[in-house]
């Protein structure tokens, strides 16, 4: 089944975000955007600094309203929820990755990665041994016990895939994931996604600049001027 039959997953519908900039100004980032992801899609989306690609990432999310316009996942427009209901959300149905990793320094990457599960109410030894099954497939067995400050840049960043997991989110957003890597790390990570979605049958959203991402992508997605380029490159 090809990406075009499957399910409409995530759908933003006249998507506006403004700021106020001061006395009777506002800076409109994101204009009118609609965009589309199907289940199992690795959408890549591009553009310069200071294009909106965190501020798109962060409304698709639910870590911002929009001004206008609406976010639906999984046909749940999420401007009708509570902050409460929302966090919530998030938690159950959406994975993030971000260009810093944000692990607890306090805590092993183990626990790291279990945390979204025991904040949703699982008990420990059931968090653990998924987390251990996911370090294992992110390929950090051996890292378990490692607290972030005794993991490179590279394995932190791979806890912080293994955490966006654990609660099996039907989408995952990730904003520069490897944007404070080396290149040799990026590909290493990018080639963990891109195995990780054909693997679990994931739907990715990805900003990024790196154009060894885009090669991977299913679609890539250009913004420009707060609004979508669609149908740049396609993979078959």
């Amino acid at each position: 089944m090809g990406i075009v039959e499957k399910k409409i997953l995530l759908r933003a519908e006249s998507l506006h975000k403004e700021y106020p900039m001061g006395k009777d100004q506002r800076l409109h980032v994101i204009k009118g955007l609609d965009m589309e992801v199907r289940e199992g899609e690795m959408a890549v989306i591009v553009g310069p600094s200071g294009s909106g690609k965190s501020t798109l990432l962060h409304l698709l999310g639910g870590l911002d309203r929009p001004s206008s316009g609406k976010v639906v996942v999984d046909n749940l427009d999420l401007s009708v929820l509570s902050e409460e209901e929302l966090a919530g959300f998030r938690n159950q149905t959406l994975g993030f990755i971000f260009q810093f990793h944000h692990l607890l320094p306090e805590f092993t990457a183990l626990e790291n990665v279990a945390m979204p599960a025991l904040i949703r109410g699982e008990k420990f030894p059931e968090a653990q041994h998924r987390a251990t099954t996911l370090l294992q497939e992110v390929g950090l067995e051996e890292r378990t016990d490692h607290k972030p400050s005794e993991l490179s840049g590279g394995e932190q960043q791979r806890v912080a895939v293994a955490r966006a997991l654990m609660n099996d989110p039907r989408l995952v957003l990730a904003d520069e994931p490897s944007g404070n890597l080396d290149e040799e790390n990026s590909q290493r990570l990018h080639q963990l996604l891109a195995d990780l979605a054909q693997k679990r049958g994931l739907t990715f959203v990805i900003a990024t600049h790196n154009l060894d991402l885009t090669k991977r992508a299913h679609r890539v997605l250009q913004l420009i001027d707060g609004r979508l380029v669609t149908g740049l490159r396609s993979l078959s």
